[in-house]
């Protein structure tokens, strides 16, 4: 058996990862046998190597190698492309065709995004998994393929199952073995390795120097989370190799070529001991100073109006004095408002029984609660000589809230 190295230099692998090598050591370890291989890991990884060791490594080495990806066929026609189809089995078949499990016959086939099969094309290929026969489309005739199967997906296939989008039963069969490929930010040491090799075959192609980082670039490209993984650290050697003048590419360059993530659910940086940067922490406490003026404000103006308003003056003040972002906190019906416990927590236990009757407010005119809030906002209006800013205080919104209930009534 070949060496973890050997195999490595021999099909271009860069890097010295314990896991990436004990997934290729796994992999010539199960490639004399006949198998089915399910190589996992997220897209980008690299999992169109491990098929291709497989097959080189296997006595079918001498026969065919077919590389399939299940995700770009259409659905209408991946069963004719996998298995083949008959003359005249749909509109477009004028001639007979062999599929890829007929050309595959006596060598290896490699199913990428097998996760993104439809569950008839599932079924068929449950088939072949367990006796090697095949139907072509438009066909009745039973035909027999000896082929060896090797998947990949980067699909949660567990979660896939529960949801019902793919076969539990194939899944067992495809993933007789499983070899995982590790995602490139678990591979901090190897990351720079690659991208000195993705530099030095962008200068050979665009016949230029090859480009170089500095240590602080090294290392900010090192902590970076990489969701693209192997194929975006390529894309980014090849446009920093082709867009800048300069050879030497310093850490505010590099910078200019590694998306924010800061949008996502992952960190752009990994760094345990710094989170987020200054300026963040700042725009996050400030974030968090206006939820909290909000409140505050919300409060006042509710615990004003349990004072002194009307029952259907208090819905409308109530409507229209509650911030966006406390929406999801405030549960709202046709006739009442009612607040979740912690949203007067600063309240007085004595003005918590006062005003505990907010929870049951209910109707006792024929006016609709629209027609209240229009005459309402009328009679502001009149009140202040139609100066929306002074109605709006009056009525204990903003002037911006005001302003779009009149367009919203025709005011």
């Amino acid at each position: 058996m070949e060496s973890v190295q050997v195999i490595k230099q021999r099909f271009g692998i860069i890097g010295n990862d314990p896991q990436l090598n004990r997934s290729i050591e796994k992999a010539s370890r199960v490639a004399p046998t006949d198998i089915s291989v399910l190589v996992v890991g997220e897209s980008g990884v690299g999992k169109e190597s491990i098929p291709k060791i497989i097959h080189s490594l296997s006595h079918r080495k001498h026969n065919n190698y077919i590389a399939v990806n299940c995700g770009a066929i259409p659905e209408g026609t991946i069963d004719s492309e996998l298995f083949g189809h008959e003359k005249g089995a749909f509109t477009g078949a004028t001639n007979a065709r062999k599929g890829y499990f007929e050309v595959a016959d006596g060598g290896t086939i490699f199913l990428d995004e097998v996760g993104e099969l439809p569950l008839t094309t599932q079924v068929r290929l449950l088939r072949v998994l367990e006796n090697g026969e095949f139907i072509k489309v438009g066909s009745s005739e039973v035909q027999k393929t000896n082929v060896r199967i090797v998947a990949a997906t980067n699909v949660k296939m567990i979660e896939a199952i529960k949801k019902g989008t793919f076969r539990e039963d194939l899944y067992y069969r495809l993933s007789t073995i499983e070899i995982e490929l590790p995602p490139l930010r678990n591979r901090n040491e190897d990351i720079h390795l690659l991208f000195r090799k993705f530099a030095s075959d962008f200068a050979q192609k665009y016949k230029m120097p090859t480009v170089r980082l500095t240590d602080e670039a090294v290392n900010l490209l090192s902590r970076y989370h990489f969701p693209g993984n192997i194929r975006q650290l390529r894309n980014i050697a090849e446009q920093v190799s082709i867009i800048e003048e300069s050879r030497n590419i310093n850490i505010e360059t590099l910078k200019h070529y590694l998306p924010d993530l800061s949008k996502s659910s992952l960190p752009m940086i990994l760094d345990e001991q710094k989170s987020f940067s200054g300026e963040e922490k700042s725009g996050l406490l400030k974030m968090i100073y206006e939820l909290r003026s909000e409140l505050n404000e919300l409060k006042q103006v509710t615990l004003n109006i349990m004072h002194g308003g009307k029952e259907r003056e208090k819905e409308a003040y109530l409507e229209n004095s509650i911030p966006k972002a406390l929406a999801p906190s405030i549960n709202k019906s046709p006739s009442l408002l009612a607040y979740q416990e912690d949203d007067l927590e600063e309240t007085t236990e004595e003005e918590d029984d006062e005003y505990s009757y907010i929870e049951t407010i209910e109707e006792d005119e024929n006016l609709s609660l629209q027609d209240k809030e229009i005459e309402m906002i009328k009679k502001s209006l009149e009140r202040n000589s139609n100066k929306r800013k002074l109605a709006a205080k009056e009525l204990g919104i903003s002037e911006r809230t005001l302003y779009r209930k009149i367009k919203q009534y025709n005011l």
